[in-house]
C-alpha cells in the first residue's frame, strides 16, 4: 500500500475516534484530543486520496456503463476530470474491477440519499458527511438552502477536491461547508464548531466505505456520537458481515478477496453479525434500526436489469435513527 493510502486509513481511524470525543465533557475533550502521527507520505505532501478517487471513478463508471442508472449523479464524470471521463467513455475501463464492487458503491450512495430525502421531509436541516472524498451531494443538494451540508476530511484531500471542483467548473454552493481536520493541530469538535456545525441540532450523518477498515472500537465511537445527537438524527453506513452470515462458497470468495487487499496493505479488519449489530445499536440509544441486506437491496434497486449489476452477499447497509 502506498504511504498515501496508509495516511488516509490513519486519518479515517482517527476521525472515528475523534467523533466519539465530541460527546465528552469539555475538559476531557481538550485532554483527549487525538493527535495524528508525524506527518508523512502523500497526504502530508498535499496529494489526494487514492481511496477517495477510486470510489469516485466507480460512481463515474456507473454513469457510462450501466443502464438503467441506480445512482444518477450528473457531476460524477466531471469531478473525476476530463482525462478519466474520456477513458471511461472510450470503454477503456469496462473490464477493470468487479461489477459487484461498483454496485456496492452506487448502492450505498443511492440508499443514503434516499434516506436523507426522507430525513429532510421530517425536518432535518443539517447533514454531516464523514470522510467525504469526492462525493458530490453537497454541490447538487436539491434541498438548499434549507439543508446545510458539512463535509469532513483530511485537509489535503479537501484541497484536492476543491481544486477538482474549480477545474471542472462545479460551483460550491453557500449551503456546503468544508471542515478540514488536521489532528496534529486541532480537535474534530473545534473544526466542526469553527465551520458552524450545530451539535445541538438533529443531524443526518453518512459514513460510507469506511467501517470495514476501522477497529470495532473506533466504529462504535462514531455510533455513540450519533446516538448522542438530538432526536431525529440518523446515520447511514455500510459494513461487512461475519463469515457465519455467508455460505461456504461466499466465505471462500471473501477470504480470497480479503487476502488480495491485505497483500497490498489495505486489510479489512472489522465485520459484524447483522442481528447483533442491530441489538447493539438499540442499546446505544437508537430507536429505529433498518438493515438493508443484499437480497433486499437487489430486489429494491437492481431488479429487472438486463446486465449482471448486483451487490454480493458480503455487505449490508445500516440506517439507524435516534
Amino acid at each position: 500500500m502506498s504511504s498515501f493510502s496508509a495516511s488516509r486509513k490513519r486519518f479515517l481511524g482517527r476521525l472515528a475516534a475523534a467523533v466519539g470525543l465530541l460527546g465528552a465533557a469539555p475538559r476531557t475533550l481538550a485532554q483527549g484530543a487525538v493527535a495524528q502521527t508525524a506527518a508523512s507520505g502523500a497526504l502530508a505532501a498535499g496529494e489526494p486520496s487514492r481511496t477517495a478517487r477510486g470510489a469516485a471513478l466507480l460512481r463515474a463508471a456507473h454513469q457510462v456503463y450501466d443502464r438503467p442508472l441506480v445512482f444518477d449523479d450528473p457531476l460524477a464524470l466531471s469531478v473525476v476530470g476530463a482525462s478519466a471521463e474520456a477513458e471511461l467513455r472510450a470503454d477503456a475501463w469496462r473490464g477493470r474491477g468487479s461489477s459487484a464492487l461498483r454496485a456496492l458503491v452506487v448502492l450505498r450512495s443511492r440508499h443514503a440519499e434516499d434516506a436523507l430525502a426522507a430525513a429532510h421531509a421530517r425536518g432535518i436541516r443539517q447533514a454531516l458527511v464523514l470522510g467525504a472524498g469526492l462525493d458530490t451531494f453537497g454541490c447538487r443538494n436539491p434541498y438548499a438552502p434549507s439543508l446545510k451540508v458539512y463535509e469532513v476530511d483530511h485537509p489535503a484531500t479537501q484541497a484536492w477536491k476543491r481544486a477538482r471542483l474549480a477545474e471542472s467548473g462545479i460551483a460550491v454552493p453557500p449551503a456546503l461547508t468544508f471542515a478540514p481536520v488536521d489532528f496534529e493541530r486541532q480537535t474534530l469538535g473545534a473544526a466542526l464548531a469553527q465551520a458552524g456545525f450545530r451539535a445541538d441540532q438533529p443531524t443526518f450523518v453518512t459514513l460510507l466505505g469506511v467501517v470495514v477498515y476501522l477497529t470495532r472500537d473506533a466504529a462504535f465511537e462514531t455510533l455513540k456520537f450519533v446516538a448522542s445527537l438530538p432526536a431525529k438524527s440518523e446515520i447511514v453506513f455500510d459494513y461487512g458481515v461475519t463469515e457465519a452470515s455467508l455460505s461456504p462458497a461466499e466465505a471462500a470468495a471473501r477470504r480470497a478477496a480479503a487476502a488480495r487487499v491485505a497483500a497490498i496493505g489495505e486489510p479489512w479488519i472489522t465485520w459484524f453479525d447483522p442481528p447483533l449489530l442491530a441489538q447493539q445499536l438499540r442499546s446505544l440509544g437508537f430507536s429505529g434500526v433498518d438493515d438493508l441486506d443484499p437480497d433486499a437491496a437487489n430486489a429494491r434497486y437492481f431488479a429487472g436489469r438486463n446486465d449482471a449489476l448486483a451487490v454480493s452477499r458480503g455487505s449490508h447497509i445500516m440506517r439507524a435513527r435516534v
